[in-house]
C-alpha cells in the first residue's frame, strides 16, 4: 500500500512539471502574447509636426531673424508707401517699332523711404475700366533703391508699336501706377497715343525699379 502511494505521488509530481514546461514554452513564442505597442515619441515622424516640418531643437533654437527675413522686414519698415509718392510718365523714345517709357516715381514725403522691385501698371479708359492685360515682369536683379524726399526711382515701360505688330490698340485715359507692396495706385494721365491692348504682340513690359528718372 505504501508503495502504491509513493507511485501515485511521482506519476502527480511528474505531470505538474510537464505542465510547468509547457506554459514556459507558450509565453516565450512571438503569437502567444500580445505584441508591445510603439510609445508615442517612437510613432511621431516629421510628418506629425506643422507644415511637415522637422521638431527644432529648444537648446538649439533662437529667435533671431534669418539675413533674408531681416532685410525683409527692414525694407517693410522703410518703404515708400503710395502717399509718400508721385508718378509720371517721362518722355517715349520710339525705335524700330517699340515704344519705351520711364516710369518715375518721386519721393514727395519729408523722410528718406526705399522701393524695391517692380511696380506695378495698369492702362485705364476714362470710366476707370482696365485696358488689356497687366503688364508682364522683366527679368532683372531687383535692389533697394533709397529716396531721399525729392529723390525719384523709375521702371521702363515698352512695348510694340500697335502700327508694326499689328495688335488691337486703344487708347487710355490714365495709367494707375503702383509703388512696389502697396495696394492703392497713383493715376497718371496718359498722352502717349494708343496702346496695344489684345492680338499677337500685345503684351507690356515693366523693369525693376532703378535710382533717377530715366536713361
Amino acid at each position: 500500500m505504501a508503495n502504491g502511494s509513493r507511485h501515485t505521488t511521482a506519476v502527480v509530481a511528474g505531470a505538474l512539471v510537464l505542465l510547468g514546461a509547457l506554459a514556459s514554452c507558450g509565453t516565450g513564442g512571438g503569437t502567444a502574447g500580445p505584441s508591445p505597442q510603439p510609445s508615442a515619441s517612437a510613432a511621431r515622424t516629421t510628418g506629425d509636426s506643422p507644415h511637415g516640418a522637422a521638431p527644432s531643437d529648444a537648446a538649439g533654437s533662437t529667435n533671431d531673424l534669418s539675413p533674408t527675413a531681416a532685410g525683409s522686414a527692414d525694407r517693410s519698415a522703410s518703404r515708400c508707401r503710395t502717399a509718400e509718392l508721385s508718378a509720371a510718365v517721362g518722355r517715349m523714345d520710339p525705335g524700330a517699332g517699340q515704344r519705351n517709357l520711364p516710369v518715375v516715381l518721386t519721393n514727395v514725403s519729408s523722410r528718406t523711404c526705399t522701393l524695391y522691385g517692380h511696380p506695378g501698371a495698369a492702362f485705364v479708359d476714362a470710366a476707370g475700366g482696365q485696358l488689356g492685360r497687366d503688364p508682364k515682369r522683366t527679368p532683372g536683379a531687383p535692389a533697394t533703391v533709397t529716396l531721399t524726399p525729392g529723390a525719384s526711382a523709375w521702371a521702363g515701360l515698352s512695348y510694340a508699336s500697335p502700327g508694326v505688330s499689328g495688335a488691337r490698340a486703344a487708347t487710355p485715359a490714365a495709367l494707375l501706377v503702383t509703388p512696389p507692396d502697396e495696394r492703392d495706385p497713383l493715376k497718371v494721365p496718359w498722352t502717349d497715343g494708343a496702346v496695344p491692348v489684345s492680338g499677337n504682340a500685345s503684351s507690356v513690359f515693366l523693369t525693376v525699379l532703378e535710382p533717377g528718372t530715366g536713361p
